[in-house]
């Protein structure tokens, strides 16, 4: 009814929330169906929080599925969370994560697609340039969705990362690695072990 009386559809509060961030922070699967219908953008321009960030903070797999679907940018970062996948792993959000980590991620697949052919001919590169998903290594102040998940102990998503590529030797940007042995070698990439203590 106020799309249709003229409101702005993508409408910024102070915090620089849009109603489809508010939609999907919610987890109103239906309101941000409408809204998308009527334009809404599901990658804002500015370094806040997408509606992306959004719908993992609240743990709605339903609203993180259709905005992937409709082209949102899993490495949208914000200052504060960083990626979506940062935030999903910080919330436990389990379900978000795997979403995350087997989606097509379609803005990387456009930019790869405009670059391919000004890359070298390596396939080495070129594989490493098409892998789908989320990056399983992006850091935020040099912390990975890894010390997210070791941070919170939770051993299934930290194996989750580790099988998807986290890298288990990854240091923050105070210079520390996720645990350690006694010895001070770096533990086997065991869910288990990575979890059980906090950094």
């Amino acid at each position: 009814m106020l799309l249709a009386a003229g409101a702005q559809v993508d409408a910024r509060n102070i915090d620089g929330s849009t109603p489809l961030c508010d939609a999907c922070a919610s987890g109103s699967i239906d309101c941000v169906k409408v809204l998308l219908s009527h334009g809404a953008k599901v990658n804002p321009p500015l370094y806040t929080a997408s509606p992306l960030h959004e719908a993992c903070m609240n743990g709605s797999a339903e609203c993180v599925r259709l905005l992937i679907d409709v082209g949102a940018n899993l490495e949208a970062h914000d200052c504060h969370f960083g990626t979506p996948l940062h935030v999903a792993c910080a919330r436990e959000h389990l379900d978000c994560v795997k979403i995350l980590l087997n989606a097509e991620n379609r803005c990387f697949r456009q930019r790869f697609e405009f670059c391919a052919e000004a890359a070298s001919n390596s396939s080495s590169n070129l594989t490493a340039l098409s892998s789908p998903g989320a990056n399983v290594n992006a850091a935020k102040l040099h912390e990975t969705a890894l010390h997210h998940a070791a941070k919170v102990k939770n051993a299934d998503l930290v194996e989750m990362l580790v099988e998807f590529g986290g890298n288990v030797y990854a240091r923050d940007n105070r210079e520390r690695s996720l645990p350690t042995t006694p010895g001070g070698a770096a533990r086997p990439p065991s869910a288990v072990s990575l979890s059980t203590k906090r950094l």
